[in-house]
């Protein structure tokens, strides 16, 4: 008969511990966190100075409506925005690349009908065959009537 006395291992199941303040700090830590999240995707919601005034200069020009109407129909609010730099340049940006160049209309509807790649950057902007030439010109001019709101 073996009379030899097996030795176990101490439990080591359980962790230390852990002092209260830890838990606290990861609390408040975490509220800051969401606080810090809810006001970022606050500011991007709110209106900038730039697309208010431009609302109104709309508001007052019904083939400025139209522009708008086909622009918020088509995908432009995926790569653009007002007076920020999303995946493409904002509205406002171009408005003042091309101000004051006569022919600034029919190449910003050019660039609308058969996209571009280059001209801000290694960015492409995709063509939309499915606009027409009229309904690209009217968007052209709506984006070109930005430049007033970036001034503002």
């Amino acid at each position: 008969m073996d009379t030899t006395v097996s030795t176990l291992p101490p439990d080591d199941d359980h962790d230390a511990p852990r002092p209260r303040w830890v838990g606290v700090l990861i609390v408040v830590m975490m509220v800051l966190i969401t606080l810090g999240v809810v006001n970022v995707g606050w500011r991007i919601l709110q209106n900038s100075p730039a697309e208010e005034a431009q609302a109104q200069r709309v508001s007052a020009d019904p083939e400025l409506q139209r522009g708008l109407a086909l622009a918020q129909a088509s995908d432009c609010a995926r790569c653009h925005m007002v007076d920020r730099k999303a995946v493409g340049p904002g509205y406002v940006a171009i408005a003042e690349r091309y101000a004051g160049q006569a022919d600034a209309v029919s190449l910003l509807a050019g660039k609308i009908r058969s996209g571009s790649v280059g001209t801000w950057g290694t960015v492409i902007m995709p063509r939309h065959p499915q606009i027409s030439d009229a309904d690209a010109t009217l968007i052209a001019r709506w984006v070109l009537s930005h430049a007033e709101a970036g001034k503002s």
